[in-house]
């Protein structure tokens, strides 16, 4: 009785070493993930409490920040812009990734080096795209309108245009952006059994019809997927903006995280501009739930 309980100990001994062991090796990372993450939320929140320049004494305000919001006029224009952006850059995004994910799901000759060149523009950086649309679309010189002054067409103010801006900044993270939908439905049609389209088309099922029926329903997932991924990116729209019009012009295109960071880093109302972070943050979680739930009643409903 004592051998067996003494061989207990020592299983439990060894037991315990390993779980010590795997804590050694993950808790550097969860300290790294913990710091950088968990910790300025909580202490973003906090601030949002308070009214603070950076400089002097925080003084505690309570729910004041999150109740100055409701009036602020700037911060409404900026979600207008926002809501206008993620309006015409989300469904874009989704369709063309789609449509070029279905055009290379096939056998072509040097597919390989297409696919690479449309992922290309994911990779570039923020401060590379920016000067390529002041480039392309700078009314003065910018490549898009000498190309309609040869053709004898008129030429556009774009990026110095109010009307106009938000338009381009939307075309240009399409450029940049599109690719990520494109890999990721280029994955998902690759999964899509084969012979469930062969079935459909036997059956008498045209292309389209097979892949309405057929393909659509199998990638549905991954486009609910890739909605709220496009959906959290385009409400959260800064670098470009500020790569190339700092809001402008008229503030035309001045977003919500630019209002934040303005407020918080030109203005030095970091309490201000962290209710407005939290209440991104809220907005987007609700945004992402309500998607989610919606996708689950429609896969329900279908069957």
């Amino acid at each position: 009785m004592a051998a067996v309980d003494t061989r207990q100990a020592e299983r439990d001994t060894a037991r315990r070493r390993t779980h010590l062991g795997s804590w050694g090796f993950v808790a550097p990372a969860m300290v790294v993930v913990l710091g950088l993450s968990v910790f300025p939320a909580v202490w973003a929140f906090v601030l949002s409490l308070q009214e603070w320049n950076g400089f002097s004494d925080a003084v505690p305000v309570g729910l004041d920040n999150y109740r100055a919001m409701i009036d602020d006029v700037d911060l409404g224009a900026a979600v207008v812009h926002t809501v206008v952006y993620t309006a015409l850059f989300v469904p874009l995004s989704v369709f063309l990734g789609l449509g070029l994910a279905i055009a290379l799901n096939r056998k072509v000759v040097l597919v390989g080096i297409y696919r690479t060149l449309i992922f290309l523009p994911f990779v570039a950086s923020a401060a590379a795209t920016g000067i390529l649309t002041t480039y392309l679309f700078n009314p003065q010189f910018g490549l898009v309108n000498n190309l309609l002054r040869v053709l004898g067409m008129p030429q556009q103010g774009w990026l110095e245009n109010p009307s106009q801006a938000m338009v381009v900044i939307t075309i240009m993270s399409l450029w940049s952006q599109a690719a990520f939908t494109t890999v990721i439905y280029l994955a998902a049609l690759q999964d899509v059994p084969a012979e469930l389209v062969e079935a459909a088309r036997i059956d008498g099922a045209n292309r389209w019809q097979a892949f309405w029926h057929v393909t659509f329903p199998q990638v549905a997932p991954v486009t609910v997927f890739v909605t709220i991924w496009q959906t959290i990116g385009a409400i959260q729209l800064f670098d470009l903006v500020y790569t190339t019009t700092r809001g402008g012009p008229l503030g035309s295109t001045k977003t919500i995280v630019y209002y934040l960071w303005s407020k918080a880093f030109k203005d030095l109302e970091f309490g201000y501009a962290s209710a407005v972070a939290y209440g991104l943050f809220a907005v987007t979680l609700l945004i992402t739930i309500a998607v989610t739930l919606f996708s689950r009643r429609s896969k329900v409903s279908a069957f």
